[in-house]
């Protein structure tokens, strides 16, 4: 079986680059096998192998670790290898605790920095630490793997920490999704792919899940904080629980959408975002296709803007210079009726007859400037 290495590389800039990492998962579970090897051979070894779900072995090298007759610590440093992930170089801390005479017995908890929830929806019982599912599977999994047969005596306790998890948690979505008091561990395969920005995607998807097994029908969906700031001044009935940001990632939220049967949706946006869904893009962040100056254009035409306006749009490279054009001509309720409305005919078409949909556009400050619907 091939092994692989967490020993981290030295990250000079941050570039587009291909190096794998591992998750929190991956680490936590890591830890907890170097510790129970310590506490069964009497030594914490200085690197630790770590066997993922997909069945891949994983080294990762241990930086501390302490150890006595009933209890071993052990630390590791998360590397995100090229993700811009906000763990990256975060200590990742397990605590294995004997249980005498409690044969076969393994307890799970969370520690200082792991999240706690407080939320139905998550799929973790509430006040239950934020260690997802398949983590706790390969945590247990490589935890028995090192025990032997300390387990037919005896069992174990696992605590996983984060010492600087709250202040990291400050930097997700962990607190919007009802998980307080510090990050999630996460890694549904324990591997980190270079900027897929695999956990933000995770939690767009997980807030739709959490807005749809609260029982509600409607949820938002926003590019942003500031976007957000104004669907939720625009929709003040609706509980916190119903609007998502999504960031960039569409398709993967109308899919968890109907995945769920949730029946209505809102998307919250500004021109340069909502062009890209009126083009068509899935994905929306402004490093992958340029925003399609011809659509602006013709949004611009059938605004009323005149020629020599259009062709200027048609060369420019932002759609927010389209808009600043049509409102010098007074035409910007026009422009963004028809740019609502080629958002709603795009996604109805990719998504028929799957959900209520309605835009709302705002400008640069957060004001609302125009909206659509369509129905089912």
């Amino acid at each position: 079986m091939p092994k692989t290495s967490n020993i981290p590389k030295k990250r000079t800039r941050k570039s587009r680059g291909n190096r794998k990492g591992f998750s929190t998962g991956a680490n936590a579970a890591a830890a907890a096998r170097a510790a129970t090897q310590g506490l069964v051979t009497g030594k914490i070894p200085e690197v630790v192998d770590c066997l993922l779900p997909e069945k891949n072995l994983v080294q990762f090298k241990v930086v501390s670790a302490e150890l006595s007759t009933h209890d071993a610590h052990v630390e590791l440093i998360k590397d995100a290898g090229d993700d811009p992930d906000v763990t990256h170089n975060a200590i990742i801390v397990a605590d294995v605790k004997l249980l005498q005479g409690k044969a076969n017995q393994f307890t799970l908890k969370g520690g200082v920095g792991v999240g706690i929830v407080t939320q139905k929806g998550l799929g973790l019982e509430v006040g239950e630490p934020a260690i997802n599912p398949m983590p706790r599977k390969y945590i247990e999994e490589n935890v028995r793997i090192a025990a032997t047969d300390l387990l037919k005596k005896h069992g174990l306790q696992v605590t996983i920490s984060v010492p600087d998890g709250e202040r990291l948690a400050t930097r997700t979505l962990n607190a919007r999704l009802g998980i307080l008091g510090g990050i999630s561990i996460l890694g549904t395969t324990g591997i980190v792919h270079p900027w897929s920005t695999a956990a933000f995607r995770a939690s767009v998807i997980q807030g739709i899940e959490v807005t749809a097994n609260q029982g509600h029908d409607t949820v938002v969906l926003t590019t942003g904080g500031r976007t957000e700031k104004f669907t939720m001044h625009e929709l003040p009935n609706l509980p916190q629980s119903c609007f998502v940001q999504m960031g960039d990632f569409l398709s993967y939220a109308l899919d968890t959408v109907i995945t769920n049967n949730i029946k209505n949706v809102v998307i919250g946006g500004m021109v340069g975002k909502l062009t890209k869904i009126a083009q068509g893009e899935t994905m929306t962040h402004a490093g992958r296709n340029p925003v399609n100056m011809e659509l602006v254009a013709s949004l611009a035409k059938e605004a009323g803007a005149p020629d020599e306006v259009v062709e200027a749009i048609k060369q420019a490279e932002t759609a927010r210079f389209g808009s600043e054009q049509m409102k010098q001509l007074g035409l910007q309720m026009p422009f963004y009726n028809a740019l609502a409305k080629r958002v709603i005919t795009t996604l109805t078409e990719r998504y028929p007859q799957q959900f209520n949909l309605r835009i709302l556009i705002c400008d640069f400050e957060g004001n609302k400037i125009t909206e659509a619907q369509s129905t089912l």
